[in-house]
């Protein structure tokens, strides 16, 4: 029986928190989970490109607060990315799915550059792409590549794979009390300072009328009921009021 879709092609970001179970280094278990969760939308058909941050090993900004160039210290985080990909890759490919990992930052050994219409032809072939290095610009993080990636790849919507289920006025982790939205104006969550996402980030969505939820990935398939068309975290879209659960 076929499935119903809401979306047929997305791009997933992925914080390289995500995959320590402290926020630092990788783990094998929590990665091949993430693994699985991925599958389960896989096999249903969707079009799955990814893009993966580094902070469970490196982030510019904190390196560069430390006295680092910048631009170095955001370089040494491109790089960091490669790697987290990298262990995605393998723990994908060891369930059967068949990846492809591109680089902003060309390392031909390591990986196929990025190439826009390639990238494409892979997630028409039912490959998952994860694209690696941002965008190979520094001063730019990898929330603003994925949705640069999402933009490029004409996706249908931009995945942000977080530690809570949406967007809260507080950190829920530290305030019980903090209150979730369930929908949200690009424009509302920029003024709002809620840090969901980057400015540069949410202003290209908005540019470029990219839809973006916000959702726990940590929830076992909650990824699967998105594709769906479940409501499932927070959704931040044009011109919508704000609201709460």
């Amino acid at each position: 029986m076929a499935v119903e879709l809401r979306y047929q092609r997305v791009l997933l970001k992925l914080s390289g928190e995500a995959l320590g179970p402290h926020g630092g280094g990788i783990d094998a278990g929590t990665v091949q989970r993430i693994a699985g969760e991925i599958k389960r939308v896989h096999e249903l058909g969707v079009q799955i490109a990814m893009v993966i941050g580094a902070g469970n090993i490196w982030r510019g900004a904190d390196a560069a607060a430390t006295g680092i160039d910048r631009a170095t210290a955001d370089y040494v985080g491109m790089l960091a990315t490669v790697m987290n990909s990298l262990v995605m890759q393998d723990a994908m490919e060891k369930l059967g799915m068949e990846t492809r990992v591109q680089t902003a930052i060309e390392m031909p050994p390591v990986a196929e550059p990025f190439i826009r219409r390639r990238a494409e032809r892979h997630l028409e072939k039912g490959r998952v792409v994860i694209l690696a290095a941002g965008s190979g610009n520094p001063f730019f993080t990898t929330d603003t590549a994925a949705a640069l990636r999402a933009v490029e790849l004409n996706t249908q919507i931009l995945l942000k794979a977080t530690k809570v289920d949406g967007i809260y006025d507080e950190d829920p982790l530290r305030n019980r009390q903090a209150r979730k939205f369930s929908q949200l104006s690009y424009m509302q969550a920029i003024t709002m300072g809620l840090k969901v996402m980057d400015s540069t980030a949410l202003s290209l969505c908005k540019d470029n009328h990219m839809p973006i939820i916000v959702f726990n990935l940590q929830q076992s398939g909650a990824l699967e009921a998105i594709m769906r068309g479940e409501k499932c975290g927070t959704l931040v879209t044009t011109d919508v009021e704000e609201q709460d659960n």
